[in-house]
């Protein structure tokens, strides 16, 4: 008895360890599965991410644009209206396009294409050459505040016979009258506010005061 006893507990134990090594053999062929497709999903993520962080290298602030809902900045408003299309040309042959979409704020004196007309005659042609670059940026960077200054609070800096700093370094005077509120001498015609600060529409050039 004793010997079928343990013949009979060694078949029981036999047929159970048969049962588990199954067991075991089905859940290491799901794991396999699962692996390999956890690392294929991974590898098919990873051209994806590369190829974004390509397409965004080398670009300044001026080729970010606005996202769904956000107000354009300076730069992106004046090159989807055509009187500032020589402007625009101006700020690009400049290289300060990247100045003109900082975080801010930012106030531009943005003169119109009619402003540029009234400059002597070849005056453009010769700003715009190459050699010419640091000439006209200094010319443009007059045109901008680096500072907030709504038609309010010029009119406030006016009363209290204050001059505005320009990021060319320069000063321009500002002064409040019933026709309206002028900036070195020149009225502001239209006022659009934008993400990054303020516009004030002029028609003519801010040519920097010679020392």
């Amino acid at each position: 008895m004793l010997f079928i006893t343990a013949h009979n507990n060694r078949r029981v134990f036999i047929n159970f360890n048969s049962t588990i090594m199954k067991k075991i053999n089905v859940i290491f062929s799901f794991l396999v599965v699962f692996a390999f497709f956890t690392i294929s999903c991974e590898g098919e993520k990873k051209p994806t991410t590369k190829k974004t962080e390509t397409a965004t290298q080398g670009k300044g602030q001026s080729a970010v644009k606005p996202a769904e809902g956000e107000d354009p900045n300076v730069l992106q408003v004046a090159a989807s209206l055509e009187d500032f299309s020589t402007l625009v040309t101006a700020v690009k042959a400049a290289g300060v396009e990247d100045a003109l979409v900082n975080v801010g704020p930012l106030t531009v004196f943005a003169p119109v294409n009619v402003a540029f007309d009234k400059l002597d005659s070849g005056t453009v042609e010769f700003l715009l050459k190459p050699e010419n670059k640091s000439q006209l940026a200094f010319i443009l960077t007059n045109h901008v505040a680096p500072a907030n200054y709504p038609i309010k609070q010029l009119k406030k800096e006016a009363a209290k016979g204050r001059k505005l700093y320009m990021a060319s370094g320069k000063y321009l005077t500002v002064e409040s009258t019933e026709d309206g509120v002028f900036v070195g001498g020149v009225k502001i015609l239209k006022t659009v506010q934008v993400s990054n600060g303020w516009i004030h529409v002029i028609d003519t050039i801010l040519l920097p005061a010679e020392d």
